[in-house]
């Protein structure tokens, strides 16, 4: 592969091909970050309900739990 870029100028090796590189694999590589986008964001959001659904079970056993002490 080095010999390929051997003669070339530096800026075809490190601006030209990564340019080109993202013109032709742009739209794969925007499906991919956008999907993984998508999922940290459902997940955030189901850890999310999760804790809040601990959070208001546990609050009401222990209001009804100390009731029933009385």
């Amino acid at each position: 592969m080095r010999e390929i870029f051997t003669g070339l100028p530096w800026w075809v090796k490190w601006i030209a091909v990564p340019v080109i590189a993202l013109v032709v694999f742009g739209g794969l590589i925007g499906s991919i970050v956008g999907f993984l986008a998508y999922l940290l964001f459902k997940l955030l959001i189901f850890v999310a309900l999760v804790g809040g659904l601990i959070y208001v079970v546990r609050k009401f056993m222990s209001n009804s739990s100390s009731k029933s002490d009385w």
